[in-house]
């Protein structure tokens, strides 16, 4: 499952920019990897209606916006900017993740190469 080896902290997040999964040869973490959420825009209706990983708090927000400005939800765009994410040991998605100073330094990167048959 692993590839180059000996990658620093830039060129493993210029792999992950690619669409790439990356990974510290140090994590013990069973199948632990990097990646990142590329940017999005959605209409607000589906915002509102669809997506599960936003607070109804959230939804109620734009909905309100949508009727302040005078255009219904399908006239709307909301943008979603980039985001790295982990893949943890649990097989659960970290949204957000952030790098600590250690991995930041690290040579120790790897990118991650998936087996399909």
């Amino acid at each position: 499952m692993v590839g180059n080896t000996s990658l620093s902290f830039g060129q493993a997040i210029e792999l992950v920019q690619e669409g790439k999964l990356v990974q510290r040869a140090g994590w013990n973490g069973k199948e632990m990897f990097v990646f990142m959420r590329p940017h999005d825009v959605l209409m607000a209706d589906f915002v509102i209606d669809k997506v599960k990983s936003l607070p109804q708090s959230v939804k109620d927000y734009y909905k309100r916006q949508c009727e302040k400005i005078g255009y219904t939800p399908d006239k709307v765009e909301i943008k979603f900017t980039p985001y790295l994410c982990m893949k943890a040991a649990d097989g659960s998605i970290v949204n957000g993740w952030l790098a600590s100073q250690t991995d930041m330094l690290a040579k120790d990167w790897v990118e991650v190469q998936v087996v399909t048959e």
